[in-house]
């Protein structure tokens, strides 16, 4: 089956998608050479111009009840289109994860962006915080329109509201003049590098995991404490193991066990699913699980301890 890539544009009533998605499809440079059915979940006081689009084959179609949302009606709705992809202005009082069960398998997400209004960014986040958390959690940009006003400490604000709930999450300041600038708040990691052992909270495990990931040499001779189930897999090799946690990525159906190849002795007497804590020094080097370089420990010490009460993690 023919995947389907799906752009989600994000965020709450007057936050400025429908603008947002109108002046994207009237850029030539969107034309993706194929038919395009645009899902509008929301009614806001903006309505699309379809003769201004810069290209044709596209379908908008309105989505009034979240119960329209089904794998069925969405896959119905592509057939009859001829649709090559799919962009859905999300409705901002519902829930993504209920999207997420509602796409059809071979719906690929392939962007989320996420809009608000400076102006009522902080009275959304107030009063409908879960809400908001929420699309920031899927989200891989925000755009926040008419920030003219904003000052340092509204960014700041921004800036920790977001990272509540992603540090993925990329922060864009839109202006009245059309002109952009980018959040470049650094973001604290909440353990010590510089320390002799460097200590992962259990709830700092995804964290951690991110940022090794995306910055492997920041961690090249260091020396790492955190706890982990045990993964036996012929996948690492002799005298190996991957301790690791399972980890939300993006809702509760969508759970995936996450860690590093770590080289061990003894590692064949550890049992699967054990839970451990592991100190271990880390190198970047090949290895056959990454396909090429990347993050792979040397246990110093492996010790049995009793599971986490919380045993999945997120990245945030």
């Amino acid at each position: 089956m023919k995947e389907i890539p799906v752009y989600l544009f994000l965020g709450f009533l007057e936050s400025g998608k429908t603008r947002f998605v109108q002046e994207t499809m009237e850029d030539p440079k969107f034309d993706g050479n194929c038919h395009t059915l645009l899902l509008v979940c929301e009614e806001g006081q903006e309505e699309y111009e379809p003769k201004k689009f810069a290209f044709g084959g596209v379908t908008v179609e309105q989505i009034e009840d979240e119960e329209q949302l089904t794998p069925e009606y969405l896959s119905r709705l592509a057939e009859k289109t001829g649709a090559g992809r799919v962009l859905i202005e999300y409705n901002g009082m519902w829930m993504l994860d209920d999207l997420t069960a509602a796409l059809p398998e071979n719906w690929v997400v392939y962007q989320s962006i996420c809009l608000a209004d400076a102006n009522t960014f902080q009275m959304y986040f107030n009063n409908m915080r879960q809400l908001f958390l929420d699309k920031f959690s899927k989200s891989e940009l925000l755009i926040v329109n008419r920030a003219d006003k904003l000052t340092d400490q509204d960014k700041e604000m921004v800036h920790k509201a977001v990272r509540q709930a992603s540090r993925r999450c990329d922060i864009a300041y839109e202006f009245e003049d059309g002109s952009v600038t980018y959040d470049e708040i650094p973001d604290e990691l909440p353990f010590d590098l510089n320390a002799d052992v460097v200590e992962i909270g259990d709830e700092d495990y995804g964290i951690w995991y991110l940022d090794i990931s995306e910055n492997p040499q920041k961690y090249a001779g260091k020396t790492v404490r955190f706890t982990a189930q045990v993964c036996q897999t012929p996948r690492v090799g002799q005298n190996q193991f991957v301790p690791g946690r399972f980890a939300m990525t993006c809702c509760a159906d969508d759970i995936e066990f996450v860690g590093f190849p770590c080289k061990y002795d003894d590692a064949k007497k550890l049992a699967h699913r054990s839970w451990v804590v592991v100190t271990a020094r880390i190198r970047v080097q090949f290895h056959p699980l990454f396909g090429g370089e990347g993050p792979v420990l040397t246990a110093m010490q492996v010790e049995a301890t009793m599971p986490l009460k919380n045993d999945v993690v997120t990245f945030s």
